[in-house]
Parts: structure tokens; sequence; C-alpha cells
């Protein structure tokens, strides 16, 4: 190991967690540092009794002070590393979908990559680097991607709120080859452009691939709503499997230019509208204007970014899904999302009930989803798993 390795030693009883397999160690966890103490600094992490938990990298500015990388004592501060590292994510996602080349290649904590997230569309790779420690190792991540996927280009969407708690800055850049205006991913036979630059998280909404499925044969021939629909995602899908009108809603100018692009790509441009409109406004006015439709879909970003923000984001949530619940035939079907992890499972479908009573509709659960499986969850780290999507049936 480098000599910038620094010791921690958790406090009496504070191993529990990372025993179990969760990678954060928090400031509070801990009883003595000894060593460089800089942003990132790679760690080693043992229990009170000194007993090896694994290596990781340092934070002294964050709440998570520490999160590990591997069990066992290793270089994390080499090219090699990342290489293996992310090779062995990469083939999980070659046997999930061998012909996929857009996808989720590192997702996190889920790759045992904490503080570092990649997707992959074909020749282009987009990262966000979140922590420190990631930051720190920018150059041996960047030269294993390229050794391994020999991208034309990858670009790092690192404007995110959450690297402030680390103390980093937010910045879009391009860290090697160059970034079209915007690059083609394939899902399920259709075409989407995507603005890699200046799109939403890393240009596209990958973790939604197959839920979108569910449209199939529930969208024939019905009207559709999609509201918060970026760049027409589920829009497109329902056109191609059969709607006979689909509405596309989103307060962005820049989205709805998207999704219309991608319904034109796919040849559904007759069938697909876009407003370009605040969603909660539109979804009030539409039920005032008498509209009905036969499937809604509401896919919002994130409406909470921190567990202090929960009570007001559960407002937001009530206020979609009874509107939604509201504009549906009898029969229709509601197709709801939440991509805040803060915002559990249970208690989402607890909030779904309450807007169902509010709304004076009996709703019937067809399925509870989650995200793609090249998002994977580990079940020792709740946190991996972020996305909840229900979906209802007004009966």
């Amino acid at each position: 190991m480098e000599e910038q390795t620094i010791r921690i030693t958790l406090a009496r009883g504070e191993e529990r967690r990372i025993k179990g397999g969760h990678p954060w160690v928090f400031s509070n966890e801990i009883r003595e540092i000894r060593g460089e103490k800089s942003p990132g600094a790679a760690a080693e992490i043992y229990d009170a009794g000194g007993g090896f938990l694994g290596t990781g990298y340092y934070n002294p500015h964050s709440l998570i002070a520490a999160r590990l990388l591997s069990r066992e004592r290793t270089d994390i501060d080499t090219a090699a590393f990342f290489r293996e590292r992310i090779g062995w994510a990469a083939e999980l996602r070659r046997r999930l979908y061998p012909d996929l080349t857009t996808c989720r290649v590192v997702h996190g904590e889920g790759d045992f990559l904490p503080g570092l997230v990649v997707d992959r569309y074909g020749d282009w790779l987009s990262i966000q680097i979140l922590t420190a420690g990631m930051e720190r190792r920018r150059e041996a991540i960047v030269a294993a991607l390229v050794e391994l996927f020999a991208p034309r280009g990858i670009i790092a969407r690192n404007d995110v709120a959450v690297r402030g708690l680390e103390g980093l800055d937010e910045r879009i850049e391009v860290l090697c080859g160059e970034i079209p205006e915007t690059v083609e991913a394939v899902e399920h036979g259709l075409r989407f452009r995507v603005d890699l630059a200046g799109g939403q998280k890393t240009g596209h909404f990958l973790d939604q691939k197959e839920n979108h499925l569910v449209l199939k044969g529930m969208a024939a021939g019905r009207r559709v709503l999609d509201c918060f629909c970026y760049s027409g995602s589920w829009g497109v899908h329902a056109a191609r499997f059969g709607a006979a009108e689909v509405t596309c809603v989103d307060i962005s100018e820049r989205a709805a230019a998207l999704a219309r692009e991608n319904a034109t790509l796919n040849g559904v441009e007759k069938v697909v509208r876009t407003e370009v409109c605040d969603a909660f406004e539109r979804l009030r006015s539409l039920r005032h204007e008498g509209r009905r439709f036969d499937v809604v879909v509401l896919d919002p970003p994130a409406f909470v970014k921190s567990r202090k923000q929960l009570k007001e984001a559960e407002k937001g949530y009530l206020t979609i899904n009874r509107r939604g619940m509201e504009l549906l035939e009898e029969g229709g079907y509601l197709i709801t999302c939440t991509c805040s992890y803060h915002m559990g499972r249970e208690p989402f479908r607890e909030l779904l009930a309450q807007a169902a009573r509010q709304a004076g509709r009996p709703m019937r659960l067809v399925e509870s989803r989650s995200q793609a499986p090249d998002h994977p969850v580990l079940l020792s780290v709740p946190e991996t798993e972020y996305l909840k999507c229900f979906i209802l049936q007004a009966v």
C-alpha cells in the first residue's frame, strides 16, 4: 500500500453494519484516525479490537467519512484495480443484456464502487464522480474505462448537488475524446436521441427500460397521458405499442422538443403530441376540461433529496397521484413512480391509498416494480434501491 494510506479505527460496537456488508462509515462511528486526513485519502478500516474490516477512502468533510471498496487489503490507487472491478461489473451486464450497448455499467455501491456511476451509450460513456475518493482517482478510472470499452468519448456529468456534501464543485466536462450534440440509444428496438451534455442525469433514464414494457397490451388503442415526459420514453413506447393518442407533458421546452424528435425518429409523430407546461397545473386543468385517459404515467424527478424534505415531497406525490387518478376512465391504468430513496416502498404505497381515497376512486394494485437489473440492489445496502414503480387500475 502507498504510504498515504491512513488507519481508521471504529468505536466499540460500530462494526456490526460494516460486517453485515454495508460500505459506509459515518464520522460519529470513528474512534481514531492515524495518518493523512486529506479528502479522498486511501484508508484501511479496523474494528475497536484491531480486526481488519476493509480498504476504502476517507473524507474529513463528509458525514459519510469513509466508504469501503474492498474487504481485502488492496491498492485502490491503480488503474488495474478499477479495470478489474469495472470489468466484473461489465460482465454482469453482458450476461443480463447480451445484445444491448446502452446500459448502466457501474451502479455505485451496487457494484462495490461507491461514488461512481458509469452509463454506456454505444461508443460513448457518461459518468458521474460523486465523492472526493473517486475524484482523487479519476485518472485511474478513465484509464480503466478506455482500456475496457475504447469509447469515442467520455463525459463527466458532475453537475449534481451531492458533490457539495463532499466539498466538490459541480461541473460538466469532457474527459477524453469528443462528445457530439446528441447520441443515439436503442431500447426494445426503439431509437432515442440522448443529450449527454445537457440532458437530465447522465442523459437518459436507463433505470425504467424494463418498466416501459408494461405498456405492451395496456396501451393498445388507448389514450395515454405521459406527465414529466422528459425525452418521451414512456410516450414513444406507448405509441409503438399501439396507443391511439399520446399526450406528453413537460415544463421544459428542450425536453418536449427531444420527445417530439424521438417520436419522429420512431415513426409515431402522428400519435404523440407534446405540451410545454407545469405538470401539476396541467393535471388539474385537464380535469376541469373534462378530459379522460385510459393510461396515465407519472414519472417525476426526485421530489425529495434528503429526509428533511420528505414531508413536503409527500404533499407533491399525493397531489399528482390524486389528480392522475381523477383523470382515469373506469378500468384505466395509473403507472406511478418515485425515484427518491427516502420515499420508501411501503410509505409510497400508503400514500397512493390515501390519494385514491381523496380521489374517490377504488384502485387495484396490479404490480409493484423496481429499477432495471443493470442498476443492481444489494440486500445489505438498502440505499441501492431507489426506484419504485406501481401499476394501479381504476375499478
